[in-house]
């Protein structure tokens, strides 16, 4: 529990989507992300249009004591105000839709990263590419010298 009232605290284990809903999940499923870092939770929350807050990294939830995840400091009226929200659950949800939104992103910009390939002065990254999977045996046969 928040020990002011005027501020919020957010834990990267309600955005986790690998857990329920009963060990500590407060998002849906389609707003929740595997393994979320609070960086990127600061960064949603920050595109969602909140600008106080403080992260604490080193900090964990009372019934994860296990887990060093951190926390993230909201300030209730910033995050009620900028996400247009009337609760907790309803900036959480904000947050989480935009941290989902950031993870489909980076994949899909990694994906077209990959299928481009290494960059053209990268010998090292090139020579890895080459590979004979793509071509048949006789080929393969042929530029080794065997019969």
């Amino acid at each position: 529990m928040a020990e002011r009232k005027d501020e919020m605290w957010v834990w990267t284990g309600y955005f986790d989507s690998r857990l329920s809903r009963s060990a500590g999940r407060r998002v849906p499923s389609e707003a929740s992300v595997p393994n979320p870092t609070l960086d990127s939770i600061a960064w949603a929350a920050r595109a969602a249009g909140i600008t106080r807050m403080r992260r604490k990294a080193e900090t964990s939830h009372p019934s994860r004591p296990h887990a060093q995840e951190g926390r993230l400091e909201l300030s209730v009226k910033d995050a009620l105000s900028s996400t247009k929200a009337e609760s907790k659950e309803g900036v959480l949800q904000t947050i989480g839709l935009r941290l989902r939104t950031q993870m489909k992103e980076a994949r899909a910009a990694e994906a077209q990263a990959t299928a481009r390939g290494p960059a053209k002065g990268n010998r090292q990254q090139r020579a890895q590419r080459k590979s004979f999977r793509g071509k048949s045996s006789g080929q393969r046969k042929k530029r080794f010298g065997r019969r």
